[in-house]
């Protein structure tokens, strides 16, 4: 498919997505629109990037707008769940901006900040509810929300829903809609409890599978660095003050981790803020727009905010610590390499993620390069990367993990910081540089 004009969308659609210089629908759009647009259930397996945000949020604008009474009081007819605050507001934003030239009016409804903003919208009138379960369920146990004229449900990110423990909550929503009523599924994976979800949920869907698209990929340059626990830090400090690294992303596993990191990168003189489930939402948000700004070069995460961060010119990604399930290795690289531009992922690895990083490797179906050549390599977390008896527990003998004076002062002797070493000279720039051709199908980002 060329062009969105193939797609028949509204008008004002139309308009909306020339004015954001979309040129041509992403896979997942051509296959998923069309049939939405048929009043078809959809079961969509996509990743974050491939454009899935308008893939369902362009035909639900659509149908509602040409439905749309104008007399009367506004009720919600679409309802949308997403796992996270900052993918909540994320797709209602993208509605917003597609939805500019419609009277349709949307809100975006989550915890973590006042509730009465939210209840005032949902007084006024509105045809689209963006949310997280938690706070819907309450406002709509407290009789704040009608869901009789829901004519949309749409489940987005299910297979992190379903991480998160969100599961009743769906249920009770979904046992409070209307019987009647077009559905919507979106899922990065499908294991069994998506598919038993989905068979619950979905009336004879149409299913749509778009494989991550291997231009991303292709545009990330990865590498992997073997280093004690306690030297991660360091490292980090020491990579951070490359020329070519000028807006990063640094994945944590752990919210008080997220908070040490930052506290040291500031002390270290980097500018940096972080985001993860214990700030605020206020805060997130403050954290969230300060690095889309530039008041900050680097944002600290944790996987649980991961997938809400939308930012088109990050140059680094670091997995400061390597993620608990493999899927999530492509979703953190995934923040880089965006929008037609090249992008470094670099993970850190120690003596206890050796099984993590061969799972991560078994689903991305290739080794990561190893970096050796950094003042901080340490044989001993190498070694774990074959090391099969070693648990997530193991961490080997604490000084297994030593380098030895001889290692370091030998890897100290290498001139300049460049802690890229001999193998430098032969890998590509890692400056990031506007693509051309097949990965630029939209000028300035089409991956919402």
């Amino acid at each position: 498919m060329e062009n969105f004009q193939e797609l028949d969308l509204i008008e004002p659609l139309q308009r909306a997505i020339a004015a954001e210089n979309y040129e041509s629908p992403s896979e997942i759009q051509a296959q998923a629109i069309p049939s939405i647009l048929e009043g078809r259930d959809l079961l969509g397996c996509a990743q974050t990037g491939t454009g899935k945000t308008a893939a369902f949020s362009l035909p639900m604008l659509h149908i509602l707008s040409e439905s749309q009474n104008t007399k009367g009081r506004r009720v919600p007819r679409g309802l949308i769940l997403s796992p996270t605050r900052e993918l909540a507001a994320q797709i209602c934003s993208s509605i917003e901006t597609y939805g500019k030239f419609l009277s349709l009016r949307s809100t975006v409804i989550y915890g973590g900040v006042s509730e009465r903003p939210q209840i005032r919208d949902l007084k006024k009138g509105v045809d689209i509810i963006v949310a997280t379960p938690g706070r819907f369920l309450d406002l709509m146990s407290r009789g704040f929300i009608d869901l009789n004229a829901i004519e949309f449900f749409i489940l987005d990110e299910a297979d992190r829903m379903l991480d998160m423990g969100f599961i009743n909550d769906i249920r009770k929503i979904i046992n409070k809609l209307p019987k009647k009523r077009q559905n919507l599924l979106f899922s990065a994976t499908l294991p069994s409890s998506i598919v038993q979800l989905a068979n619950q949920m979905l009336r004879n869907p149409v299913t749509v599978e778009v494989a991550p698209e291997t231009p991303t990929l292709d545009a990330i340059e990865q590498r992997l660095m073997f280093v004690t626990k306690a030297d991660k830090a360091n490292l980090m400090v020491h990579l951070l003050k490359a020329p070519d690294v000028s807006r990063s992303i640094i994945f944590t596993r752990t919210k008080h981790g997220a908070n040490r990191l930052t506290e040291r990168l500031e002390k270290a003189g980097f500018p940096a803020t972080a985001i993860h489930g214990n700030k605020s939402q206020a805060a997130r948000r403050r954290a969230l727009n300060g690095f889309r700004k530039g008041s900050y070069d680097i944002l600290v995460a944790t996987d649980v905010a991961s997938r809400g961060i939308d930012v088109d010119d990050v140059t680094h990604v670091f997995n400061y610590d390597l993620p608990d399930e493999a899927e999530s290795y492509v979703h953190r690289i995934g923040r880089t390499g965006r929008a037609g531009r090249s992008g470094v992922a670099i993970s850190f690895c120690d003596t206890s993620e050796g099984h993590k990083l061969r799972s991560i490797e078994k689903t991305i179906a290739q080794a990561i390069p190893p970096d050796e050549e950094h003042e901080f390599h340490s044989p001993a977390a190498m070694a774990s990367r074959n090391d099969r008896k070693k648990s997530s527990k193991g961490g080997g003998r604490r000084g297994n993990n030593s380098r030895g004076r001889n290692s370091r002062n030998k890897s100290r002797g290498k001139s300049g910081g460049n802690s890229r070493g001999r193998n430098s000279s032969r890998r590509k720039s890692t400056t990031p540089a506007k693509k051309s051709g097949e990965g630029a199908k939209r000028r300035g980002g089409n991956r919402r």
